[in-house]
């Protein structure tokens, strides 16, 4: 009886210690592989009272990290937990819509129509203030006056309170590697990029049915990137703009 009572708080431990694809993952755990409706994502998932994340555009002599190896050579470096690419960029690696670091807007939000995904309306934005986050469109942030830490913007939206980006088809043909980011609670955030070409309505579901984020944002596609040592990734197809990281929470 001993022995059964003792296996069966064994098993309680496991189940209370095991996180759901949408939930701070356990202790010591960031990042992870999620396999989904015959698609396969990495996903890393942040608990803001446990780590902070920020995003890195240049360094200290202002010229554009552009890729994982140079940032984690600078000083936030040996701390990162993991990184992705955090938005959408010009040739320069500037930001194409808003971008804030450490409190200091860098570029102004980009309302302007055009071609692209990032004109895809609604766009929306990422952004963390203290130990909270929040993925809302373009618009209502701007509404809102929110003055964040960090912000990036770009598009389309792919969750938008719990419905899917409606230019999004079921029938989409187009397949990339994609990635972005949801808010999935008070202080969760979920990153998530696809291990293999999947359409924005297949990553759109896999954001709202999957991971549970009544609101995610499309960050980009074809280039996108995960340093993750957990998952032994370093990627480097191309130079980045803007990244974010996760760090933990001194």
């Amino acid at each position: 009886m001993l022995n059964l009572a003792r296996t069966l708080a064994m098993l309680v431990a496991v189940v209370l210690s095991t996180a759901g694809p949408g939930q701070a993952a356990p202790m010591g755990e960031v990042c992870r592989t999620v396999r989904s409706a015959g698609n396969e994502f990495a996903v890393c998932t942040v608990d803001l009272r446990r780590h902070q994340v920020r995003l890195f555009w240049r360094d200290p002599d202002g010229q554009a990290y552009g890729s994982f190896s140079r940032l984690l050579s600078g000083p936030k470096g040996s701390e990162l937990l993991f990184a992705m690419n955090g938005g959408m960029y010009d040739e320069q690696l500037a930001p194409v819509g808003l971008y804030v670091e450490n409190g200091r807007e860098f570029k102004r939000a980009n309302t302007a129509g055009g071609p692209g995904n990032f004109h895809m309306k609604p766009n929306g934005i990422f952004f963390v203030k203290g130990n909270r986050a929040g993925v809302l469109e373009t618009s209502r942030y701007l509404r809102q006056k929110i003055k964040p830490d960090f912000a990036t913007q770009s598009g389309p939206m792919l969750v938008i309170n719990g419905r899917i980006h409606p230019k999004f088809s079921e029938n989409g043909t187009s397949r990339k590697i994609r990635n972005g980011v949801g808010v999935c609670g008070q202080h969760t955030v979920v990153f998530a990029i696809s291990n293999q070409p999947v359409t924005f309505h297949e990553f759109a579901s896999f954001f709202r049915d999957e991971l549970d984020c009544p609101n995610a944002l499309f960050l980009d596609g074809s280039i996108s990137s995960l340093y993750s040592p957990e998952l032994n990734r370093k990627d480097g197809l191309l130079p980045m703009g803007p990244i974010i990281g996760a760090l933990p929470r001194g």
